[in-house]
């Protein structure tokens, strides 16, 4: 029998507002700000005190869902969502259920290491909508155990974003939790970070018996397990994957798998039960009668103007227009700024080109022959040197005091020879440091491949006359010896010779 996992999400993520969802309160979250001191009689629960929608919160609620490829109803309601617990001081929950903010929406995703026919999947979007977020517990252990409780993240204003169950891998679902992010961040809707409570997801999963050709072998879905509260994409991917483990074991012994709500032990890498699973029954939910129904008609054709460029049309874009490999397209499009970074610098590369280039007839096909080179050469140092250099000294892309016209240079300076691989990371070190002009610290620091040619034909002939031993290997027919010798000469000279040059030198040194 094979098992098949059935998985959908519940995301929660926190909006960028400036007050909370229902109250003029700062939107502090997460944040370290003292306990209970953005708080006020609305969002403690206070009798007699009324709620007033956050415009803004509306407006992100309906960008997200634009973005999402929803359709936006033409009205959204608010309703109780009726529930005990310490941190809800009112008794319930201001959310959507009738009417929510947007419907029937899809989001398509790259999975890194997916087969066919899974490589690139769309997953449904059953819904979007509104809520506020609860109070945070803090628990207490030892002798005088005690739960505290800080209201400051009570009414925050969130969306929770729920998808159809068609992901089947938790690789499949990490995947989507990061597009989506880079979703959010790119409407400005959310920062959407994980680590700092900002997006927190339920992760639903059960398995199908199904047929080598993965068809169902019986009607209807088993009950689903719903593990909570997940802050981490590794603890996505951690915890669906013991889950479908346990649940594997489970059914392969004959056991049915009962319908619950799960926990997450990090620590333990395992989940745990918590309570059986509640329906929407169980929360008795009826419409909010403080707060009318939002009509979305005008609203909804405003923010469709304002919708920007979504990153999976971004990341086409950059490959497209720059010739970037689709890897570097998703680094840049994942990560705030540097999209713009690269194309900024891939812009200065561009006219230096065409400047070069003028004389020839061909010039469009020289051009977009060097583009490509030079796209994989800025995309390598981009996101590999320059990214770990910014990365070890915990800088973002704000705080980068190099221009893209420097940084273009740069790449000129490599790309053009006039400086080794080993002394261009050097460079590269003291750009990040000073954001001095790189041609400028090339020769302060005497990094380029500046070499005296008569320096360097007596270092050749003094390393040949060395290694007598790799010069007979070469004449017998070993050439790849002579790579041997450029490496010899470039550390003698300390990167100063040109490899192409020297290798050349090399051969007719020796004679072949």
């Amino acid at each position: 029998m094979r098992l098949l996992p059935i998985i959908g999400l519940e995301i929660h993520a926190q909006l960028k507002t400036e007050s909370k969802m229902f109250c003029s309160c700062a939107n502090v979250g997460d944040a370290a700000t003292a306990p209970n001191t953005s708080i006020c009689p609305v969002c403690t629960g206070q009798p007699g005190s009324l709620p007033t929608l956050n415009q803004k919160a509306l407006e992100l609620g309906v960008l997200t869902g634009l973005a999402l490829g929803c359709e936006i109803p033409a009205q959204s309601v608010f309703d109780r969502k009726n529930y005990f617990y310490p941190d809800l001081p009112k008794g319930y929950q201001i959310s959507q259920f009738h009417l929510p903010v947007a419907l029937r929406g899809k989001l398509e995703i790259d999975v890194p290491g997916g087969k066919p026919p899974r490589e690139h999947v769309a997953i449904g979007i059953t819904r979007a909508h509104l809520e506020e977020d609860a109070a945070k517990n803090f628990h207490s252990g030892g002798e005088e155990s005690a739960t505290l409780v800080d209201y400051n993240r009570s009414s925050t204003p969130l969306i929770e974003i729920v998808t159809e169950p068609d992901l089947r891998s938790p690789a499949e679902a990490k995947a989507l939790l990061q597009e989506l992010r880079a979703v959010l961040r790119t409407i400005h809707a959310s920062d959407a970070d994980m680590e700092k409570g900002q997006m927190r997801c339920d992760a639903n999963v059960s398995l199908l018996p199904v047929d080598e050709e993965n068809h169902p072998l019986q009607p209807n879905l088993n009950p689903k397990v719903e593990i909570k509260n997940l802050n981490s994409f590794r603890s996505v991917e951690r915890a669906l994957a013991y889950e479908i483990e346990r649940q594997t074991k489970l059914m392969e012994a004959g056991d049915v798998v009962q319908g619950a709500t799960r926990g997450w032990d990090e620590d333990k890498g395992a989940t745990f039960e918590q309570r059986t699973k509640e329906t929407s029954a169980d929360y008795r939910y009826f419409p909010e009668p403080d707060l009318p129904p939002q009509d979305l008609t005008v609203l909804r054709e405003e923010l469709k103007a304002r919708l920007p460029e979504l990153p999976a049309q971004k990341r086409a874009r950059l490959m497209d227009e720059w010739w970037f490999t689709p890897a570097d397209a998703a680094f840049f499009v994942s990560n705030d700024g540097w999209a713009d970074y690269a194309e900024n610098v891939m812009g200065e590369l561009g006219n230096w080109i065409a400047d070069t280039d003028k004389s020839h007839d061909s010039a469009g096909e020289v051009l977009a022959d060097n583009k490509k080179k030079l796209a994989k050469l800025a995309g390598g140092w981009l996101t590999s040197k320059l990214a770990g250099l910014m990365a070890e000294t915990n800088l973002t892309i704000s705080d980068l005091k190099i221009s893209a016209e420097d940084f273009a240079e740069f790449l000129n300076l490599i790309y053009k020879g006039e400086i080794n691989s080993s002394n261009a990371q050097k460079l590269l070190a003291l750009m990040v440091e000073t954001g001095t002009d790189p041609s400028h610290l090339m020769e302060e620091h005497n990094l380029g491949q500046n070499l005296d040619e008569s320096v360097l034909i007596e270092t050749i002939k003094r390393l040949v006359e060395q290694n007598p031993d790799q010069v007979a290997q070469i004449k017998a027919g070993k050439l790849g010896v002579i790579k041997w010798f450029v490496g010899a000469v470039m550390k003698a000279t300390e990167g100063k010779a040109n490899p192409s040059q020297a290798e050349e030198m090399v051969k007719k040194e020796i004679g072949v």
